[in-house]
């Protein structure tokens, strides 16, 4: 006896205006999804389009295609005898909204707009969509006449509705929705929107007062370090509180920008996972299915007496019918529960940036990847993580995946090639050059060397000293003086100056052997730059504008140092790189003031005036805190008070930690325009362009807020001495 049901969530690697790929693989994923027996499949957020589109969906075009790209889903045989809900955005009386559209066997059954719309970070969806805000109630849309040929419908209902078939019943959540508060309280059509975000109510908790047994959840949700247990425990607990039958279904890969979509598809039922697609992955479809009894759905809510009580209460949801038993009376083996298997923030920087790397590079027409490896800790990450897509592919390979060896075949330039190891790969895609200058030292020469020849890129080692040179003979020619480094009696801007023109050189460098090296060894194609700037060297402003920051992309442009540091020890063992070792043991350094007998002089740490470890903290108190200068002081006299107090029995030494940072942050701000494009990995990224939008001109000696924190501070020594 029971009710069971088979059903099926889908990872896809959409991109951004790909009609025809992503219509491809949203098909594929249905044929898999009915192979195995499923009676509903669901997939990711805005699927149709891919969900980077930015302002492209404030074009009619993106709509119309959507509707075409429906219609040829829609009549294809392998989309029949299921039950198939997809996203896209639709135009209903002249407003936008971000919809699922839920169809069966040439018929639409109802489409679903996107009520609570994601509007911070890396989100600006009230940008581009409306949000729904009549809740519990439906509407009637006029189907364009390509999607009336086919279904034979002029209008369809619109809005928020639940679907009951003749053994279940059916309702929806997009993304955002299963996130935001819930009040408990059923909002009429005149109630008025809270902010600007639209309804603030989650429909999880109303639709299973309701009766609605299964609902399913479409999501475009980005990777970021230690994300991914937010959204398995909000969904295991809202299962947990409500019962029910849970689906979540979510991008894989670079869509088209910083982002990268992380899968983490998932089944639940009743607080309990029954099925878990990968988080990272270089397939382009994956399909994952659970068979569930649904009478078990009833029992467990049943049985919470406050649940049923609490459930006699609620208003109904306006049902949209389906006659179709979406159960089968056939003998199915119900899914045993699992246990969710998280990566590790290390596993997680080796597979997220490295997938990223994989889908820009086979959808950019480019060649391959080249890094200025200097034998540091950001440079050698990089390596690293070029190294794990190399691997990754070569698994793949291994495996028989047929677009990944079509697109490697494509990108080496050879319709045969197959790789004897990710070494072979490497070789042939990675390109890796130690630019020296006077101020290099040889244990840095060595250890980028050691590095390249473990992960086997193509390696080259040159001295960029003749073209600094003579760049600075143009100068003192042309205003008859000459700089100097600080060590020889210089002033700070010579020496700043001295530093730079080295770094920018390593730039201009760069790009010339990215464009010519392939075609210097008999290759076709060019290679795309990859920087390695951290997000703390970004936050503080440590680089040099137009330097080796500057490149076409930087995969670890969103991840601390702190974090690259554990990655570097994790690549130690699980790659066995040993060379690493010595890397990671060293002082990180610039190398770009004189060395002292041969040996390196400079460090980061102490040129910058703060560690490491505190900038991370300076960034998540400015970004996800929103501290201003006197909030942070006012939160780090208490966080870093037995600190301060070993170093100084005064609140002097924090105070001036955040004032030396926030004048580095104005003064560097400008560096943010500019940045490479990075991957998004960190919540505190200071990147101008999506993320962080602050201005970039500031009064660096922001004398209000300053002035405030030298008062706090003389008031807390005081109130000190007077315990003493």
């Amino acid at each position: 006896m029971g009710r069971k049901i088979t059903v099926a969530s889908c990872s896809l690697n959409q991109w951004a205006l790909d009609f025809d790929g992503n219509c491809t693989r949203i098909i594929e994923s249905i044929k898999q999804a009915k192979e195995r027996g499923a009676s509903y499949r669901l997939g990711p957020e805005l699927e149709i389009t891919g969900y980077g589109c930015a302002d492209h969906f404030l074009e009619l075009d993106t709509c119309h295609h959507s509707f075409e790209v429906l219609a040829k889903i829609m009549v294809d045989r392998d989309c029949q005898d299921i039950v198939c809900d997809v996203g896209m955005p639709v135009l209903h009386n002249n407003n936008l909204y971000n919809c699922r559209v839920i169809f069966y066997n040439k018929k639409i059954v109802l489409i679903r707009p996107k009520q609570t719309l994601c509007n911070d970070g890396n989100y600006r969806e009230l940008r581009w969509f409306n949000p729904w805000t009549k809740l519990k109630q439906l509407e009637d849309h006029t189907l364009p006449e390509i999607i009336q040929d086919i279904t034979k419908q002029v209008t369809v209902p619109f809005g928020d509705g639940v679907i009951s078939t003749l053994d279940t019943s059916i309702g929806f959540e997009t993304c955002e929705e299963l996130f935001v508060p819930n009040n408990n309280k059923f909002q009429p059509t005149n109630a008025s929107v809270e902010g600007e975000e639209g309804c603030q109510t989650s429909p999880l908790n109303s639709m299973s007062l309701d009766n609605v047994e299964i609902i399913l959840n479409a999501s475009g949700s980005h990777h970021q370090l230690r994300k991914a247990n937010l959204r398995v425990e909000a969904i295991k607990e809202a299962t947990n509180k409500c019962g029910g039958l849970y689906l979540y279904s979510n991008f894989f890969g670079c869509d088209s920008d910083r982002l990268y979509y992380d899968g983490c598809s998932s089944i639940c039922m009743n607080g309990e996972f029954l099925a878990q697609g990968p988080q990272f992955s270089l397939t382009q479809v994956h399909t994952i299915t659970a068979t569930a009894d649904l009478d078990e759905v009833g029992t467990y809510r049943n049985r919470r007496k406050s649940f049923s009580l609490k459930s006699e209460q609620e208003t109904h949801y306006p049902r949209v019918h389906l006659a179709v038993s979406l159960c089968r009376k056939k003998n199915m083996v119900l899914t045993n529960p699992i246990q969710w298997k998280y990566h590790s923030a290390e596993e997680e920087i080796s597979l997220g940036p490295a997938c990223w790397l994989w889908d820009y590079l086979r959808r950019s027409g480019q060649n391959g990847y080249f890094l200025p490896l200097s034998g540091g800790i950001d440079s050698s990450s990089v390596a690293c993580i070029v190294f794990s897509m190399c691997r990754l592919v070569f698994k793949a390979v291994n495996e028989g995946n047929a677009q990944v060896i079509s697109d490697m075949r494509r990108i080496v330039g050879d319709e045969n090639y197959m790789p004897s190891s990710q070494q072979d790969l490497a070789n042939n895609i990675f390109t890796t050059c130690y630019m020296a200058s006077e101020n290099s030292s040889e244990e840095t020469k060595s250890r980028a060397s050691e590095l390249a020849k473990e992960v086997g890129s193509y390696h080259m080692s040159i001295c960029i000293q003749k073209v600094i040179s003579v760049l600075l003979a143009v100068f003192i020619s042309a205003m008859g003086v000459t700089p100097k480094f600080k060590k020889f009696g210089g002033t700070y801007r010579e020496n700043l100056a001295l530093q730079n023109i080295q770094a920018r050189i390593r730039m201009v460098l760069a790009y010339l052997f990215a464009q010519l090296s392939l075609w210097a060894r008999g290759k076709p194609g060019g290679l795309l730059v990859l920087g390695s700037a951290n997000v703390d060297e970004s936050l503080r402003g440590y680089m040099t504008k137009y330097d080796c920051s500057s490149a076409d992309l930087n995969p670890i442009g969103g991840i601390s140092k702190t974090d690259l540091k554990k990655f570097i020890f994790f690549c130690i063992k699980e790659f066995d790189l040993a060379s690493l070792q010595t890397i990671y043991d060293a002082p990180p350094t610039a190398e770009l003031e004189p060395l002292e007998d041969g040996k390196i002089a400079q460090v980061d740490e102490i040129d910058m005036g703060m560690t490491y470890d505190e900038l991370s903290v300076f960034g998540r108190l400015r970004q996800i805190e929103r501290c201003g200068p006197y909030s942070m002081f006012t939160k780090l006299i208490h966080l870093w008070q037995p600190k301060a107090t070993d170093i100084d029995p005064h609140n002097k030494t924090v105070a001036e930690k955040v004032k030396h940072f926030f004048k580095c942050y104005a003064i560097n701000r400008h560096k943010m325009t500019v940045l490479t494009p990075s991957y998004h990995a960190e919540c505190y990224s200071p990147d101008d362009n999506r993320f962080d939008l602050r201005p970039f001109l500031y009064n660096v000696a922001w004398t209000w807020q300053f002035r405030k924190i030298d008062s706090l501070a003389h008031e807390l020594d005081t109130y000190d001495q007077m315990q003493l």
